[in-house]
């Protein structure tokens, strides 16, 4: 049923829960596991003509996405289900959609649940995945 999951993640508790969920579900269907992380980076929002002072350095965004995958992962027994890692610069809802179009059958993603109205007003990326996404999305608290 479900061939390849992935797992956005943003090192939140609530994405720890969406792994967990992501490898039971991959266990029970023999899926693949990916877990994606993007950096977001200050020209992804606002473009390249922000001063020069504010840019990640590659080695940056390189360590931030090690981290993430890793604070993600720690202590989550994966078994024998296939885990990819694979992180990435840029706008986080823009990578997650890019990343979904290679050929993934569900997303599994974690949320912290503000609210219709906050999420309206804030804005959530998870939210907006959900509304884009070509594929289901598994939401977890």
């Amino acid at each position: 049923m479900f061939k390849r999951i992935l797992v956005p993640t943003d090192g939140s508790e609530p994405s720890r829960q969406a792994l967990i969920a992501a490898v039971e579900l991959a266990k029970k269907y023999n899926s693949e596991v990916e877990l994606f992380h993007v950096t977001p980076t200050p020209e992804a929002y606002y473009g390249y003509h922000m001063g020069f002072s504010n840019l990640l350095s590659q080695d940056q965004i390189e360590n931030h996405g090690k981290l993430a995958l890793e604070i993600t992962l720690k202590g989550i027994d994966v078994g024998d289900v296939h885990l990819t890692k694979k992180h990435i610069s840029g706008h986080a809802v823009s990578g997650i959609l890019d990343e979904i179009r290679r050929e993934f059958d569900l997303v599994v993603m974690g949320t912290i649940g503000h609210g219709a109205l906050t999420g309206a007003i804030v804005g959530s990326v998870t939210q907006r995945v959900l509304a884009q996404s070509p594929c289901p999305v598994l939401i977890v608290k």
